[in-house]
Formats: structure tokens, sequence, C-alpha cells
């Protein structure tokens, strides 16, 4: 039998997995509508598929009901307004400067590091949250410099930019042995 998991030290173990910033964008009745989300991930080549979450409760969880598509605007690191406007925590009277713009995958954030224009694929109930699915149709990569807005820990982070180390190189151009270990499953 599984010991009860306390609510808040689950939050608190997700939050050691650093994730990208998205601001999630539709357009329902000519009006555009945007949520924070750092609950996005790909889910397919073929199809190219790509998924993020939204609270049940949210009012995006309404508009994506009534949405044929949306956007995926992954946002550079001096983008934090951004996050926390659509997210619902900006204490400011008036708004961070940003604007939308037409784009073929529906309304684009102006300024993003990045962007998926995606026509709705499907939408799978998961406990409190929805799972919204989407086919990517149109791509955009904003100018350079392309740094992404980092959350980890329930704090916003940025890309460390001293000199970085390099991947490893290709395995398969290795003249290593590699030993593989086989752990088979207990059919008992």
């Amino acid at each position: 039998m599984s010991e009860a998991i306390d609510p808040r030290n689950f939050r608190q173990t997700l939050g050691q997995f650093a994730t990208g910033v998205a601001v999630i964008a539709t357009e329902v009745e000519k009006e555009v509508h945007g949520m924070t989300a750092n609950a996005f991930t790909s889910l397919s080549l073929n199809p190219m598929l790509v998924l993020f979450c939204v609270d049940n409760r949210a009012k995006m969880s309404e508009f994506m009901q009534m949405a044929k598509g949306f956007s995926i605007n992954f946002l550079r690191d001096d983008q934090q307004a951004l996050s926390t406007y659509f997210a619902g925590g900006w204490k400011e009277s008036k708004a961070p400067p940003f604007r939308f713009v037409a784009w073929s995958g529906g309304p684009r954030l102006e300024g993003c590091a990045a962007a998926l224009g995606c026509r709705l694929h499907k939408i799978v109930k998961g406990g409190d949250h929805s799972i919204v699915i989407g086919e990517v149709l149109s791509l955009h990569l904003g100018i350079e410099p392309r740094d992404p807005l980092i959350f980890h820990s329930g704090m916003y982070r940025k890309l460390d930019k001293r000199e970085k180390q390099p991947a490893p190189p290709d395995l398969d151009a290795a003249k290593a042995d590699i030993s593989v270990f086989l752990d088979p499953w207990d059919e008992s």
C-alpha cells in the first residue's frame, strides 16, 4: 500500500524539473485570450503533435472548448513580466507592453523566442486539469538572442551564459566497447 503524498510536497518535488515558460493564445469570437503555461511538451513527430495542460477552473479551459486552434509562444528571458501577467499575478494597474500579431498559426505574441501555431486535435480530461493536444501547422523563430525564460523551484531563472561545455561525442563514432545490461521483467 502506498503512503499518502502531501500536495505541497508533490508540487515542491515537481518544481525541481526546470521548464521553459510559454504563453498559450487563442482567438474566440474575435478576442484574443492568453495564459501562461509551463506544463507543455512535444507528443509526436508523425503527426506533429504537442500538448499543454490547463486547470479545469481556468477561463482558458472554456475558451479551448470553443477554439479551433491556438499558438504556443515561448518566452524570452526578458519577458518575465508577460509570464506574470498572463498567469494572473500582475499587481500593477497598467499591463506590461505586449502585442499579438496576425499569423497563419493564430495570434502570435510579438517578440517571443519562438512560436508554434496549432489546430486543436483533442482535449483529454486528466484529474483537475485538461490535456490540450494540438497539431502543429506553423513555426516561428524569433530574432536572436533567443535565450529562454526558465522556471525552476518556484522561481524564474535565466541560462548561465558562461563558457559552455560541448555535448559528448556521437556514441556511434566512438571506438570504445559498450556493454549493455538487460534487466528482465519478473514474469512470475
